[in-house]
C-alpha cells in the first residue's frame, strides 16, 4: 500500500474516531466476542504471583506493528488479517514500521512507543520496576471479523500463548490500536 491514504480511508478513519461511533463498534465487536467472557460475564483475569520487580513481561500490540523486513499485515481482506509477527526484544526502533490502516498512527510513526513503548519497558527493566522481558514480543492487526476471528482465537493466539509459557512470561501488556 502507497504512503498516501485513499480519501476513503481518510473518512473512516475520522468516523471511527468519533466517541459515539468507536462504543458503538466496541459494543458489537465484544457481543461477537461472548466467548471471552465468563459465564458470571466477568472477563477473566489473573493476579500476578509475584513481584513486578520479579516479573517476566512480553509486549503485544493490535496496532499493526513488525520488523520492515517481514511481511506486511494483510489490508486488502475485509476481515483483516489473524497472524502475528514476533518482534525480537533487542531490535532497534527504526527497524520496525506499522502497517495498519484502520486506525490513524501518524503519532505512533512518529515515535513508536506511543503504541509499542518497549524503549520505556527497557527503561523499567534497568530501574528494577519491571524484571525482564521476553526474547520476543507480538504484532498483530487489529480489526478482526468473521472468519479471521475465528482464526485468531484457534490458531494464533494458543500459537503466541504457548511461545509466552515456553518462556515463562508473567504479564503481557497489551496496546490496542
Amino acid at each position: 500500500m502507497s504512503e498516501h491514504k485513499t480519501w476513503f480511508e481518510r473518512i473512516m478513519n475520522r468516523f471511527y474516531a468519533i466517541p459515539s461511533v468507536a462504543q458503538l463498534w466496541a459494543s458489537r465487536a465484544a457481543q461477537r466476542s461472548a466467548a471471552l467472557v465468563a459465564e458470571d460475564g466477568s472477563i477473566p483475569f489473573t493476579r500476578l504471583s509475584k513481584p513486578l520487580s520479579a516479573a517476566r513481561g512480553v509486549l503485544i500490540t493490535t496496532g499493526g506493528v513488525h520488523l520492515k523486513t517481514q511481511r506486511p499485515f494483510d489490508m486488502e481482506n475485509r476481515d483483516g488479517d489473524a497472524s502475528y509477527r514476533e518482534i525480537p526484544d533487542n531490535v532497534a526502533l527504526d527497524e520496525i514500521t506499522i502497517t495498519h490502516k484502520y486506525y490513524d498512527h501518524r503519532d505512533a510513526d512518529a515515535d513508536l512507543n506511543v503504541i509499542f513503548p518497549l524503549a520505556h519497558f527497557h527503561e523499567l527493566v534497568r530501574q528494577g520496576v519491571v524484571g525482564s522481558l521476553a526474547s520476543r514480543h507480538f504484532g498483530f492487526m487489529g480489526h478482526l471479523e468473521g472468519e479471521q476471528l475465528a482464526a485468531l482465537m484457534q490458531r494464533s493466539a494458543p500459537e503466541v500463548a504457548a511461545k509466552l509459557r515456553a518462556e515463562g512470561v508473567d504479564f503481557a501488556f497489551l496496546t490496542p490500536a
